[in-house]
């Protein structure tokens, strides 16, 4: 990340803007600190990673599964590719490729004017997506990945991912869902996969990225949820175990922003749900003349 990157950042205590000061390396953010504009809080960086949260918020599921991604960051990424097959029935890029297809990028074209396009994904871990993301955006196309994570470990085996397979336009950041550092409508196309049902409040991570997506953009979500057709003990019991961190994995449609459009909740495999929605675009205000006078009002 570059100090002209912190523009795009909020406070996440405040959503005010931020201001950097420390040392670079390379003409990217080394050591030093963001401070808020606003509240006045102060976010380290450390290592080249700005660290946007909370700890004192991090707790309950949320600081389980961060113990257990910092403690085996190295087996993650080749384990799903193990077992994906076995458990699904199906190869891991099939299965990815689902939902990757869900964020419409062949249809992204250049801006005119204004920010480059720019692709968030929420709990990016140690970057396995990225390869997908290339393939489906149009050759050419300038944009922005922006990756989020609370887990230090996750992050620093992207870091090298990127860099080994030299990969331009990646920024990376430590952050928490429940408050996302950056201004309304900040992001093209935005989504999650494997994190929504150990949240501690889905329904706020859900708000968030519903609140940083530019309107009439997919949002997609993925996450476990037992297909209601499977009816075999091991696939059960395998299951169980894969969501051994809460009682209830299941898609939360429930829980969306009550404005959200085109929502589409999928079971694309045995074990897995991909909901996608929109957040429409505030109609501007109208003036009317009645017998009260004039008003101006949303609809």
């Amino acid at each position: 990340m570059t100090p002209g990157d912190v523009g795009l950042l909020a406070c996440p205590s405040c959503r005010g803007a931020l201001t950097w000061e420390g040392r670079t390396r390379a003409g990217r953010l080394d050591e030093g600190r963001l401070g808020c504009d606003g509240c006045g809080a102060d976010w380290p960086v450390v290592e080249g990673l700005p660290r946007l949260f909370e700890e004192g918020q991090v707790r309950g599921t949320d600081r389980l599964m961060r113990v257990l991604y910092d403690g085996l960051p190295a087996l993650h990424d080749p384990l799903v590719t193990l077992l994906m097959p076995l458990l699904q029935g199906d190869t891991e890029a099939r299965l990815r490729g689902h939902y990757i297809r869900r964020l419409e990028l062949g249809t992204l074209t250049p801006r005119p004017r204004g920010p480059p396009l720019r692709v968030l994904e929420v709990g990016i871990g140690a970057g396995a997506n990225l390869p997908l993301l290339e393939q489906e955006l149009p050759p050419g196309l300038d944009v922005e990945v922006w990756g989020l994570d609370l887990s230090a470990g996750m992050l620093g085996r992207c870091r090298r991912r990127v860099e080994r397979e030299g990969r331009r336009g990646v920024r990376l950041l430590m952050a928490d869902a429940h408050a996302l550092p950056f201004p309304d409508h900040s992001f093209d196309r935005v989504f999650e996969v494997g994190g929504i049902n150990g949240y501690r409040a889905p329904e706020r991570a859900l708000a968030e990225m519903a609140r940083v997506a530019r309107p009439g953009t997919p949002v997609v979500v993925v996450d476990e949820q037992l297909d209601a057709r499977e009816r075999a003990l091991h696939h059960r019991l395998a299951f169980r175990l894969l969501t051994f961190y809460t009682k209830d994995a299941h898609c939360p449609r429930e829980l969306l922003p009550a404005t959200a459009v085109d929502v589409l909740a999928e079971q694309f495999c045995r074990y897995y749900f991909c909901l996608t929605f929109r957040m429409p675009a505030a109609r501007p205000a109208r003036s009317g003349r009645g017998r009260a006078g004039a008003a101006s009002f949303h609809r």
